[in-house]
Formats: C-alpha cells, sequence, structure tokens
C-alpha cells in the first residue's frame, strides 16, 4: 500500500477512518468508516476494508467524508469579476450586463471566467456546478466555455444561454445545433438550455422550448424574480405543456400559490441562491414555501460578482432564512417555534443529493457502492473548530468552511489533498484573469469602471424587464 505524498496520485483509493455521511434515503452515518474508490467508482464502504496492491492510502480520522457538493446555477463567466457587484441591487446587474457591459467579454474572458470559477468550486469541495452561462453571445464564447470545462478537473453541465438575443433566435442556429451534437454524451460535460420566461402573451420563447424538447435537453430558468419573471410565465409553461419534471426553475422566489402548485404538479424543481435572494431582490428564499409543496430542492451560489463561490455559505444561509421565516410566521400568530421544521441533515441532503436529483444523476450524491467516486474529505487538523464533531450534520453546516476541505475527488481522480488543489498552475489562471480585468476595465473607461460598482439606471428604461427582445410589461413588473 501506498501513502500520499508528492508524487502522483495512484489508483485505487481508500479513505480510511471517516466519519461518512452515506447521504442514503436514511441520511445514515457511519463512524470509523472506510470508502473504496476503484476506478471512477465507489467499490466498498465499512470498516477495515482490505484493499488492493499499491492501492493510495488517505486518513480521514476525525474528519467528515461526505459526496461532493452540486451548484444547480452559477454564472462561471463572470467570475473575472469578483466582488465588484458586492453593493449591486438586481437591477444594477441588469444594467451593467445585460445592457451595458455584458457585450465586451470576449471569447477568452468567457474562458478565463469559467477556469477560474471551475478551480474556485473545486477547491471548496464544489465536485458539480452548472455552468449558467448567459453569456454565449457567438459560437465562439460557446467553444471558449466549453473549453474551459473540459480542460478542468471537475464535472459541469453546460446551461447554454444567450442574454443578448431571443432564446427563439439563437437556439435556431445550425451553430447551436452542432454545439449540442459535439458534446453529446459526456459523462463530465452535461447540457441544458437556459432561457427566461417574460410572460408576454406571446410566447415568443416557444420555439426554444421546443427545440430544447427536440434534442433532448432540460431547461433551465430564471422564474420567480420580482419585476423580471412571474406567475404569467409560469402559466404560459404550463398551458403549452412545457413544464416537466426535468424542468430546473432558478429561484422562485416570489410566485403566487398558483405557480407553485403548478411546478409541485409538473414535478420541476427549483434551485435556491440565498444569498442572492437576500441580497439582490428577487423575493424572500422560498424554501419556506418549497417545504410546504413538497417541491425538491438544490442549492447554488449565483455569481461571484456578488457573493461567494461554496456551498458551506449557501447551507448556512438557506438554513438561516428558512428558520428565520418560520419564526416571523409563528411570531405573526402569536405563538413560539419549539421545534425546527428545517433540519440540517436536509439542507446537506440538498447540496449533495439535491442536486443529483435534479440532474437525474441517481450515480451523484450518495456514497453507496457502484456510485461515483466524488467525494469530499472535511478534515483541519491545525484549527480548533475541527473538534469535538459531535453532530455531523451540523458540523458541516455550521462549522465547515473552504478552508477545512482537506481532500476531492471527482471520478475517482484526486484533485485536491492537504488542502491544496492539485497539479493547477494557478498563476497561470490569474495571468488570464488579470488580462481580461485590464480588457474590460480599457474597454469600459476608468471612470465607467469605477462608476460600475454602483451603476445609475437609464433614463429611457424601468428595469422591470432586462430582456431586449421584447417590450413587454404587465402588473407583476410594475410597467402597466
Amino acid at each position: 500500500m501506498t501513502t500520499t505524498g508528492d508524487a502522483p496520485f495512484d489508483r485505487p483509493v481508500v479513505l480510511r477512518g471517516g466519519t461518512v455521511l452515506t447521504m442514503d434515503a436514511a441520511r445514515t452515518v457511519l463512524t470509523d468508516t472506510d470508502v473504496l474508490v476503484v476506478d471512477d467508482r465507489i467499490a466498498e464502504v465499512g470498516r477495515h476494508l482490505a484493499v488492493p496492491q499499491g492501492t493510495t492510502e488517505i486518513d480521514a480520522g476525525g474528519g467528515v467524508v461526505m459526496p461532493g457538493m452540486i451548484d444547480t446555477h452559477r454564472h462561471m463567466w463572470q467570475t473575472a469579476m469578483r466582488g465588484y457587484g458586492a453593493d449591486w441591487t438586481l437591477t444594477q446587474y441588469f444594467v451593467w450586463y445585460y445592457l451595458e457591459h455584458g457585450v465586451r467579454f470576449r471569447p477568452e474572458d468567457v474562458h478565463a471566467g469559467n477556469t477560474l470559477a471551475a478551480l474556485e468550486a473545486l477547491e471548496a469541495g464544489v465536485t458539480t456546478v452548472v455552468d449558467w452561462s448567459h453569456g454565449l453571445r457567438t459560437p465562439d464564447h460557446a467553444d471558449a466555455a466549453a473549453d474551459a470545462l473540459l480542460n478542468a478537473p471537475g464535472r459541469y453541465v453546460l446551461a447554454y444561454g444567450n442574454i443578448q438575443q431571443a432564446p427563439a433566435e439563437w437556439t435556431a442556429t445550425p451553430e447551436f445545433r452542432a454545439f449540442v451534437e459535439r458534446h453529446r454524451d459526456n459523462d463530465r460535460l452535461g447540457l441544458q438550455v437556459a432561457f427566461d420566461v417574460t410572460g408576454d402573451p406571446d410566447f415568443p420563447e416557444r420555439p426554444a422550448f421546443e427545440v430544447a424538447r427536440e434534442l433532448g435537453l432540460a431547461v433551465t430558468t430564471h422564474a420567480g424574480v420580482w419585476g423580471a419573471t412571474g406567475d404569467n410565465g409560469i402559466k404560459l409553461m404550463y398551458e403549452n405543456g412545457f413544464m416537466g419534471p426535468e424542468t430546473v426553475y432558478v429561484h422562485a422566489a416570489s410566485l403566487s400559490e398558483d405557480s407553485y402548485q403548478r411546478i409541485a404538479a409538473t414535478g420541476g424543481s427549483v434551485s435556491v441562491s440565498t444569498e442572492s435572494e437576500q441580497s439582490a431582490g428577487q423575493g424572500y428564499p422560498p424554501t419556506w414555501k418549497l417545504r410546504a409543496y413538497d417541491i425538491p430542492v438544490s442549492l447554488s451560489m449565483d455569481t461571484s460578482v456578488w457573493w461567494s463561490g461554496d456551498l458551506f455559505s449557501a447551507m448556512r444561509a438557506t438554513l438561516g432564512a428558512d428558520r428565520s421565516r418560520e419564526h416571523l410566521e409563528a411570531q405573526s400568530r402569536g405563538e413560539t417555534v419549539t421545534h425546527s421544521a428545517l433540519r440540517a441533515p436536509q439542507v446537506v441532503e440538498w447540496a449533495t443529493r439535491g442536486g443529483a436529483t435534479v440532474l437525474g444523476r441517481d450515480d451523484l450524491g450518495r456514497i453507496v457502492p457502484g456510485a461515483k467516486a466524488d467525494l469530499v474529505l472535511i478534515r483541519n487538523d491545525h484549527s480548533p473548530v475541527s473538534f469535538p464533531l459531535l453532530n455531523p450534520y451540523g458540523h458541516v453546516v455550521f462549522q465547515a468552511q473552504r478552508g477545512d476541505v482537506h481532500t476531492v475527488l471527482v471520478d475517482g481522480r484526486v484533485v485536491k489533498y492537504e488542502h491544496r488543489l492539485v497539479g493547477v498552475d494557478l498563476e497561470a489562471v490569474r495571468r488570464d484573469i488579470d488580462a481580461t480585468v485590464e480588457h474590460l476595465r480599457s474597454a469600459v473607461g476608468e471612470t465607467e469602471w469605477a462608476a460600475g460598482m454602483s451603476p445609475d439606471v437609464p433614463e429611457s428604461k424601468v428595469l422591470d424587464n432586462p430582456y431586449t427582445y421584447t417590450e413587454f410589461r404587465d402588473s407583476s413588473t410594475r410597467g402597466r
């Protein structure tokens, strides 16, 4: 048996003696347990496992072994602007990306952002990311996005989108179809179609839904975003037969009871970005409402232009927002909450198996024999916060952070070990990001760049509807 060091990692790999969150249906916790990985799969889970000759051994004692986390909605192409919009509202985000400067991103800028976002995710134990890539305004931009993901050591779903053009236009191009055909059936790069539904009664998004259905691709859509997408869009999707179990509704934070019922009845799921919803203004984070309708939930980070890029923050924020709402609702009735409805194991499930369910991947999000070996070891022997480990689920949600991620495996390959990414040239990534930032600052202009951190809203348009392909307004967008 070999142990880890400076040499390349050999397969098989065994994680020895950890507390294992299996994320099976019973959310079973196994103590002092080994996880053996052979090739790209979990081969065995148990105590004191006998392993093949030459197996690499990683000590997980005192740590938590959990499935790799899954982010179902992240605008990876924007990551070069990390923190730039920390004080933005959603309207200001629309101004910057939809109306003014999103068109300035070159293919190489999309590539740089995706690469940085991919590494950021892996470093935080997020092994699968849905790249909600709505900056793909040319085929070259799309190729750059895919190339970056294919060359990163994680697992991804590229949700193809273009906010600068009507969905019916870009989905109808031969270039889009050719892109889909080139990237079909790649285990590490799935595909979705990403666009929003404005609620325009002419339903200009119908052709895009039809193309997605023809190509067998799931649609992911920002729905229930206050002032932009609301109940009229859900109603159109429902009445025209475009809501199904594969459909992912992002945010869903400002919808009516009818819309939640339609999502529940058709088996759809919601990607909740709690940090985003709390700060940007899509509506109150909706997990308290989704639980009432038993709508499946996954978690996401949205964009590093504002928020953190890890799901520890997402889990913590989600549990806090849900419990806050529960207390407020009870107090409004003169009552007191004595037992929390949303508990730590449920939120960890949303961050792991919940995302796998959304993606239709029953081989992800669980630690059971036969599942894909996408694994995270949380262990930090140098931190006083790492012990005692009394409630593993509570520890993951409220105590752990990206700096505690010791080891990450994707497809059985060790991509992070002893708190450091393996085989990554961060200086090369930094050079590419610096070049993108320099390009954007130059293209925007130094004065405008500084003002862009709190951009004014154009007098010509109240941004209830940021989509340039329709002038539709209704009462839900406050623009009757």
